[in-house]
Parts: structure tokens; C-alpha cells; sequence
């Protein structure tokens, strides 16, 4: 193998670990951002979690609050 042919294998390995290691970083990034979403949706529900029970809380306060003033009645 002369020198040309050594220098454009050296250069067809290179450019395929560069292309390698573009895909890899771009499977974390993909991986990343949907740990990240996965994570925020997850918070989110628990927030509407929290504010549905206190609304159903509050509905009953006021459904006993009802029922105690019309037996008082």
C-alpha cells in the first residue's frame, strides 16, 4: 500500500469515528431531552394531582357546610 492509499484509509477511519461519535451524542441528547419531558410531565401531573384533590376537598367542605346549615334550618 503506498502512501496516498494509507493516508485516505487514515482519513475514511477518522471520518467514520467522527460519524460514530456524532451518533452517539446525538442518541444522549434524544435520550436527555426525553428523560427531561418525561420528568416535567411527571411534575405537572402531580401539580393537577394536587389541585384536583384540593378541589374536591373544598367542594366537600362546602357540600357539608350546606348539609349542616339546612339541618340547623
Amino acid at each position: 500500500m503506498n502512501t496516498e492509499e494509507y493516508a485516505r484509509q487514515l482519513m475514511v477511519e477518522e471520518r467514520h469515528e467522527r460519524e460514530h461519535l456524532q451518533d452517539n451524542l446525538s442518541s444522549r441528547a434524544v435520550q436527555e431531552m426525553a428523560a427531561n419531558t418525561n420528568h416535567e410531565t411527571e411534575e405537572r401531573a402531580r401539580e393537577l394531582l394536587t389541585q384536583d384533590r384540593q378541589h374536591n376537598q373544598h367542594l366537600q367542605e362546602n357540600l357539608l357546610e350546606r348539609t349542616v346549615e339546612d339541618f340547623e334550618q
